[in-house]
């Protein structure tokens, strides 16, 4: 497996490995990773779809790319996901999956289209004061000192960065910026979260650095993940012929690793509580999705809070990571993530309104109209003053197809959910949905005689307990997530945001796809390279933008001395063209 940074090899179509038609794959999770797999295996391998077989413990499709629901009741979803055109695994993938709204297009042509409409944009990235947007919003209000720490932090070797914490890494100056609070809401960092994965995103995401203040960089599909993302993934490997087992909760794939061999000859099951499993012959191919940000996910409704339930137990995917990492340190260390859920777990909630109160409320606070089928938010718009820390996106309705109309769906989450709140003086995590209706309320600018009315008649909401959903940005170090294809690996890889791809960054669409991708053309030695992750670190345009951005736009002090001595050259136009002198 290679990787590529040209299109030469693109739109290439590679010959067809040897015995592919006498090979069969077990993948262990419908997740995104575990569908982009099966995705691959049929177009870049061209194993038989029906010989692919996709074992999941849920009855549903997509993993964290979730939607559910209904209007009477309450729409479901447990987080968003934002997007951004240097997603080339995602795109790759989604060019040849047909869409389910725009016929005779691609998932991705109907994206594109769609985001070329109707850029988005974020009318008000950050407020406080109840309803009023922060008043240095326009400013990263970064310190000398903080962008200097940047700037070492990107350069920093990950090996000297093992176990650190961006605290660690990052002073005060840091984190009372603008940055940071921009960069954690769009991201969910903690100051206790990996110094590593903190170091990725900065060096992956260089080009965001440019729309952190308004989120111009940022698209998003039409409807939920589930229905514009997973579906159409779902309904083209279906009608392919590939096979979807659910109930199936895999316990263990037993690997046989002597002779310097790692050989995954069994999976191990629960089906209806009874146990189960296959053996696999050497020849065929066993994928498995490690791990789990959305494992554990528990729903309240808008009277009952949602139950923190940090439960490992037998046919749980952490307990499968366990089982299989017990066999060879190649496999991993699932506690470094698993280990401390007070540091992983934070509570998003979906709002479904009732009546025209919350939208009307949405419309003055953007100055968007929310059933305009535009952008509303563009992202989420943070609360800088919220105890919870806040953020809120109304994403274009309707959000789901079945959405009737003047019914607004809306999403928010606090990262500190064990704390009391502004309003609601109680931990979010012990919140009713009604009770988080109020704080967020409160927030909006309602006045208080009007929240609790507003709240109980005028929207339904779901909160959502999800312990592990930053799992993956738990400190570590070199060896604790497994390589997609392990050292020695015949047969086994891992997919999705536990497993260890090089320079990209878990938490999004693209590592799930990444990883998948990188598995099957390893494993079957497929000849056409992985896109290289976006190199955007090492483009010395990108890097000026951002340094413009990290300064505010203030020039380079002394700016008459750099002219004379970069005057006449390429480097004196770039420094003009960014607006550093």
């Amino acid at each position: 497996m290679r990787y590529a940074h040209s299109n030469f090899e693109a739109f290439v179509r590679p010959e067809k490995p040897a015995g592919i038609e006498d090979r069969s794959v077990w993948i262990v999770g419908s997740s995104l990773g575990g569908m982009a797999a099966a995705a691959f295996l049929i177009r870049d391998a061209r194993m038989t779809p029906s010989h692919i077989t996709i074992l999941d413990a849920s009855n549903a499709d997509g993993g964290a790319l979730d939607g559910a629901g209904n209007a009477e009741t309450g729409w479901l979803i447990r987080g968003g996901r934002e997007m951004e055109e240097q997603f080339q695994c995602l795109w790759d993938l989604y060019r040849s999956i047909p869409s389910l709204e725009v016929q005779d297009a691609s998932v991705l042509d109907e994206f594109y289209r769609l985001n070329r409409i109707d850029p988005s944009s974020s009318p008000v990235r950050a407020m406080c004061r109840r309803g009023q947007p922060l008043p240095d919003r326009d400013s990263l209000k970064l310190t000398g000192k903080a962008r200097r720490e940047i700037i070492s932090l990107i350069l920093t070797d990950e090996k000297k960065l093992d176990r650190k914490t961006i605290r660690d890494v990052l002073s005060d100056d840091f984190m009372k910026s603008n940055f940071w609070l921009f960069w954690r809401s769009m991201f969910a960092f903690e100051t206790w979260h990996s110094a590593i994965e903190m170091k990725r995103y900065l060096a992956r995401f260089v080009h965001q650095i440019l729309g952190l203040k308004d989120l111009h960089t940022l698209k998003f599909t039409r409807f939920n993940q589930q229905e514009s993302l997973s579906r159409p993934l779902a309904t083209w490997l279906a009608e392919q012929g590939v096979v979807f087992r659910h109930g199936i909760q895999v316990t263990n794939v037993r690997v046989d690793t002597t002779g310097g061999k790692k050989v995954a000859y069994h999976i191990d099951w629960l089906e209806n509580g009874q146990p189960g499993g296959i053996n696999i012959p050497a020849n065929d191919l066993v994928f498995v999705t490690n791990g789990s940000m959305v494992e554990n996910s528990r729903w309240g409704n808008h009277h009952t809070p949602a139950l923190v339930d940090t439960t490992i137990s037998e046919g749980n995917i952490w307990q499968l990571w366990r089982n299989i990492a017990a066999q060879d340190p190649a496999f991993g260390r699932p506690d470094v993530f698993c280990g401390d859920t007070t540091k992983s777990r934070w509570v998003s909630a979906t709002v479904t309104t009732l009546d025209t109160r919350i939208p009307d409320l949405v419309h003055k606070v953007t100055g968007r109209n929310p059933f305009s089928g535009r952008t509303v938010t563009g992202g989420p718009i943070t609360i800088q003053d919220s105890a919870w820390l806040m953020s809120w996106v109304v994403s274009r309705q309707p959000h789901f197809r079945n959405q009737p109309e003047g019914q607004m769906v809306a999403w928010l989450y606090g990262l500190f959910s064990d704390v009391p709140g502004n309003y609601v003086k109680k931990s979010m995590q012990d919140c009713t949905g009604e009770e988080i209706t109020h704080e967020w309320l409160f927030h909006m600018g309602v006045p208080e005689g009007q929240i609790n009315d507003m709240a109980a008649t005028g929207a339904i909401t779901h909160p959502c307990m999800m312990p592990f959903i930053t799992a993956q940005f738990m400190p570590r170090s070199a060896g604790d997530r497994p390589k997609v294809v392990p050292d020695g690996s015949v047969n086994l890889a891992f997919l999705g945001q536990f497993a260890e791809t090089p320079r990209d960054t878990v938490f999004t669409t693209e590592y799930s796809v990444r990883t998948a991708m990188e598995a099957v053309y390893t494993l079957l030695d497929i000849d056409r390279a992985v896109p290289e992750v976006s190199g955007s670190v090492y483009d010395i345009r990108m890097l000026l933008q951002a340094a413009a951005e990290l300064r505010d736009g203030r020039k380079i002090p002394g700016a008459g001395l750099v002219h004379h001595l970069t005057g006449g050259t390429e480097i004196d136009d770039l420094l003009d063209r960014y607006g550093l002198i």
